[in-house]
């Protein structure tokens, strides 16, 4: 009894300490430490007949004796040559088939079978027992994928078991389609660019951990090689490569067979899978129909599923701004982009996570878009998992997205409200570059004292770079540099230094005489052709 104890899984250990009524949470060293204790406390007659039937329920008895070996052969073999039903001669055995039963026949000349054999070799329990047999159909619970509906199970989680002790296993499985099956695959056939043909009804291999403690991940055994009807399947991804001379393990993710499963729902399809045997691993492989979803209907299922209510986020805010009286840093607000992480432009359907801690929102269309080329389901904004079932819809940035349209960034209040940041303006933009572009330094506005003279002649450094660095091209071009900067009288203090040109109701302004002395001497020098006559003779120009 302590051998069968010791065999358990947690799942056996819960339901006999739960029989026996002992506590049956912990660990699974926890359970069986409890278990075996109950043992040696002496057991009522009921709990040994209980651990009996949990040890026959986790290994069924296998075929033994080389006479039930010979009774079965011919009922099991035969059917290459006959097309008689399957479930007469399964009865021999005890098996009861499924619609879709798997399949595991170690002998090549049986392509088709659905009963479990341990092995056909005469010698297999005369030296050694053989080792503990996993469950045929474990309860497995695979991890639901957010762009597959599940339409029917064809083949349900199968054991991968262990026929002999060489390091390469093989084993065959066997489904049949109905033809409405058949007919859902076919209908949903799609000619993508380059003449390609894809189905969005498919059939899907599916491969875990024969784990039954919580829902698994697509995984991979070792030197994995998948045939379907005696054609290669070819792996998807790159295998990493290999580590200090140790191979390693593909990524795990479901396998899409659809392309070499026979389309008829009159000839069954073989799986034939081998896989390197781990001590301590059993796997389980699973095949199904499924209808593939784009990140438009997740998006649109979403969406469906409503807007989170703004006083959700409100409360949140209000939660991490609230001042903790142990600590002496309090935070008074908080600062939230309006620009989605991943695609760094501005939010169209703000979206987070329930499980995520933080109020930042990441577009829902782009992180949909993005999980469907490579489905992570980590969050920008905190590289925490965000599942597609916990992603919400927020309410509140909805409405701040609404209200400001011209804004970026905006900052949260204790109270739970907000106001936008608005980046900081200039007071006055006037140095901007065609106010330093004023060439006619000599032509001073009536109002104007000779002070700004004497301002121009103490920044003579600034007007003869601008104006040595011209082009030969600007030269030739008289018009385009004469430009002049009109402003009001009331902008008085900030304009000081800056030459100011008022017109006149007339067009040609009444232009005053300057001194020459007001004048720099290397304006007076500069060789286009502009400088030299005096400006009262130039105002003719100046309409045009």
């Amino acid at each position: 009894l302590q051998n069968m104890v010791s065999s358990f899984r947690v799942s056996e250990l819960q339901v006999l300490l739960g029989f026996a009524g002992r506590n049956k949470s912990g660990r699974k060293h926890d359970l069986l430490m409890r278990a075996l204790h109950l043992l040696k406390s002496g057991c009522s007659p009921a709990v040994q007949i209980k651990i009996r039937e949990l040890y026959r329920r986790r290994y069924p008895r296998t075929i033994e004796g080389l006479s039930d070996l010979s009774a079965i052969k011919p009922a099991a073999f035969n059917l290459d040559s006959s097309s008689s039903p399957v479930e007469p001669d399964l009865a021999v055995a005890g098996i009861h088939p499924l619609p879709s039963t798997s399949v595991t026949p170690q002998s090549p000349s049986s392509p088709v079978s659905s009963v479990l054999l341990q092995d056909t070799k005469p010698h297999f329990e005369m030296q050694q027992p053989s080792p503990p047999i996993p469950p045929v159909h474990p309860d497995v619970q695979l991890k639901s994928l957010p762009f597959y509906d599940v339409l029917d199970v064809l083949i349900k989680p199968t054991s991968l078991v262990q026929s002999s002790i060489q390091r390469f296993q093989e084993k065959f499985f066997i489904f049949a389609l109905t033809p409405q099956q058949v007919r859902e695959i076919c209908i949903s056939r799609d000619f993508l660019p380059g003449g390609r043909r894809d189905y969005t009804v498919q059939v899907q291999l599916r491969l875990c951990l024969a784990e039954t403690s919580c829902p698994q991940e697509d995984n991979y055994p070792n030197s994995l090689c998948i045939k379907v009807n005696g054609k290669l399947f070819p792996l998807p991804g790159y295998a990493p490569p290999p580590k200090n001379g140790i191979e390693q393990k593909r990524p795990g993710r479901p396998l899409n067979i659809t392309s070499l499963v026979r389309l008829s729902s009159a000839v069954p399809n073989q799986i034939s899978i081998s896989w390197a045997s781990e001590i301590g691993k059993n796997y389980s492989m699973s095949v199904y129909l499924v209808r593939q979803l784009t990140s438009a209907m997740l998006l649109q299922r979403l969406k469906m599923k409503g807007i989170r209510n703004p006083d959700h986020s409100r409360a949140l805010i209000k939660e991490k701004l609230t001042a903790d009286p142990d600590s002496e840093i309090a935070t008074t607000s908080l600062r939230v982009s309006l620009m989605c992480p991943l695609g760094k432009m501005r939010l169209t359907i703000p979206c987070r996570a329930v499980t995520c801690t933080h109020l930042q929102c990441f577009d829902a269309a782009l992180y949909l878009q993005m999980n469907e080329k490579k489905p992570t389901w980590i969050c920008p904004v905190c590289d925490k998992k965000a599942a597609y079932e916990s992603l919400i819809l927020d309410g509140l940035f909805m409405e701040i997205l609404n209200e400001c349209s011209d804004v970026d960034e905006i900052k949260f209040q204790e109270d739970g409200s907000w106001c936008p940041m608005r980046p900081k303006k200039e007071a006055v933009k006037v140095s901007s570059p065609q106010c330093t572009k004023i060439e006619s330094s000599s032509v001073v506005s009536k109002p104007c004292s000779v002070t700004v003279a004497s301002e121009v002649n103490k920044r003579k450094v600034d007007v003869i770079d601008l104006t040595v660095e011209s082009s030969s091209d600007e030269e030739e071009d008289p018009p385009a540099k004469r430009k002049c900067i009109f402003m009001s009288e009331i902008h008085g203090s900030p304009t000081k230094g800056v030459l100011m040109y008022q017109p006149s109701t007339a067009r040609v302004p009444s232009v005053t005489t300057v001194d020459a002395a007001a004048i720099p001497p290397s304006l007076t020098d500069y060789p286009v052709p502009f400088h030299h006559p005096p400006i009262s003779s130039i105002s003719s120009d100046l309409p045009g």
